[in-house]
């Protein structure tokens, strides 16, 4: 008889219900699957349009670049690397080559220190400081487009802004076909790419120079540094993380040039102001070699990405480990 009642309080309510513990731990991986499922639920628009519209297209361009396709039907005509040999013997490609590296070292010398010298002037107290904040970014919100199309206007021949104010004070020798001439096309362009980009990097900096705390800068001035001391050694190495940032964004655009090119030059003349972009444009739409031009697009895309993981090990290495360290601090 004892046995049957121990038989029937196992079998009785509550015999089955599991320990405290693992009723807890069941309840955390609930928790954990949902919100797995509801992070994937908010992530999956997104990567299924990086997908679909960046990472297929990278691979199907790195898969055309070995066949010699003209951009209708399924590639074919399997050339191999035919297409990236040719492409270094292409004289075309490899001025591409030297007018990116003219173009990056024309940016670094002096385009970011124009705009920091604009930044450090406009973190001064000046009255009216946020107008001329305003005016030196606004190229930068222009499309493009619209900047070319002005300054084909500015630099016409002749009829040009350019040319009757240097007509105005003397200097019509030096006006002329600003965009026709072999000599000073890429001159000129870089006027263009200045007036247009340099208002971001400006107000970048100027964000960098803004988190300087002011106490140090005060406390240099105390010890008797002068103006240019306290740049050199209190302000320059704390903007020294925005500087970096400003220079990668700014080589990588230089790689990637396109748009002001086309709308004022289209690479002309004679392939003078053509970059890499152009020349990609020129043989997969125009001339309906898409294979070809497949192949450059891959030859830009490794270039930044060899510099952007060159720069990131080298370069940026002290600031990635500065958020990797706080951001590990943060979780515990």
């Amino acid at each position: 008889m004892t046995s049957t009642f121990l038989a029937d309080k196992r079998s009785g309510p509550g015999a089955d219900t599991p320990p405290p513990d693992t009723v807890r731990a069941r309840g955390r991986a609930r928790r954990r699957a949902l919100n797995w499922l509801t992070a994937m639920g908010f992530q999956l628009p997104a990567l299924v349009l990086f997908t679909g519209l960046v990472l297929l297209p990278m691979l199907f361009a790195l898969y055309a670049a070995f066949f010699r396709w003209g951009g209708f039907g399924m590639p074919e005509d399997y050339v191999g690397v035919d297409n990236f040999t040719d492409l270094f013997d292409n004289p075309v490609f490899l001025g591409d080559l030297w007018r990116c590296l003219v173009l990056v070292v024309l940016t670094l010398a002096l385009q970011l220190p124009f705009a920091l010298a604009m930044a450090v002037l406009l973190n001064q107290r000046l009255r009216g400081r946020a107008v001329y904040r305003m005016l030196f970014f606004a190229p930068y919100v222009l499309s493009e487009a619209i900047t070319g199309v002005l300054f084909s206007m500015v630099f016409a021949p002749d009829d040009g802004l350019a040319d009757h104010l240097l007509g105005s004070i003397g200097l019509d020798s030096l006006g002329g076909e600003w965009f026709a001439d072999q000599s000073y096309v890429m001159a000129t362009l870089f006027i263009v790419m200045t007036w247009k980009y340099f208002g971001f990097h400006m107000m970048l900096l100027l964000a960098g120079l803004q988190s300087v705390p002011r106490e140090l800068t005060e406390a240099a001035l105390i010890d008797g540094a002068s103006a240019w001391q306290r740049f050199r050694s209190v302000t320059l190495p704390l903007l020294a993380p925005t500087i970096r940032i400003s220079v990668f964004l700014a080589v990588i655009g230089s790689i990637q040039l396109f748009d002001l090119v086309w709308v004022i030059t289209q690479g002309g003349p004679d392939h003078h102001s053509e970059t890499m972009a152009v020349t990609m444009f020129q043989y997969g739409f125009k001339r309906y070699q898409v294979g070809y031009a497949s192949a450059i697009s891959v030859v830009m895309f490794g270039i930044c990405l060899v510099f952007a993981l060159a720069y990131q090990r080298f370069v940026l290495r002290r600031d990635l480990e500065g958020a990797t360290t706080t951001m590990r601090g943060a979780g515990k």
